[in-house]
């Protein structure tokens, strides 16, 4: 696959503190030879890369339109071999909603699913390690409300992620 054939990931943009301390989380605990990213919050996993110029115009037209999209981190939640924090945003899903309706026709089985926001800090070890990870950090993630401050745009490159462009949410509307 050449790098213009990659696909498109789109994600929500945590705001700067969370984004450090959870990408932090992920350093320490993520198996190093897997970890090629930051903290991330994935909104669509594999949009196709000609849809790219449609995606921009779509992401450009939402930042424009609503304000920081209200969200809480709520805890941890497992993935079997790993382990995320759980986030919940009823207003990021319906945001994500208007995207998947305008998007329709360009995505994969996985993304005409709404995801379970979160964010991966430990991903393919084994239940026990997660189990483990999930004991030590249980007092340590507590329940904290924030707001996305805008969406970004990458192509995949079969590990690492290529940033393409971000859409700061600098509008009035509610999501």
């Amino acid at each position: 696959m050449s790098t213009g054939d990659a696909p498109l990931i789109l994600t929500a943009q945590l705001p700067q503190d969370l984004h450090a301390r959870y990408t932090a989380l992920r350093r320490a605990h993520f198996p190093p030879e897997r970890n090629y990213l930051e903290a991330h919050v994935t909104l669509f996993h594999a949009l196709p890369a000609m849809s790219e110029e449609e995606v921009t115009g779509w992401c450009r037209r939402i930042a424009s339109e609503y304000a920081p999209v209200p969200a809480k981190a709520v805890g941890l939640m497992s993935l079997g071999q790993g382990t995320a924090i759980r986030l919940e945003s009823p207003a990021m899903l319906r945001l994500r909603d208007r995207l998947a309706d305008a998007l329709h026709g360009l995505l994969t089985a996985q993304d005409q699913h709404r995801p379970r926001l979160h964010v991966t800090i430990q991903n393919k070890v084994t239940p026990a390690e997660a189990k483990t990870l999930q004991a030590q950090l249980a007092g340590a993630i507590q329940p904290q409300a924030f707001a996305f401050r805008g969406l970004a745009l990458h192509r995949y490159l079969g590990g690492p992620w290529e940033p393409l462009k971000t859409f700061a949410f600098r509008g009035r509307a509610e999501a």
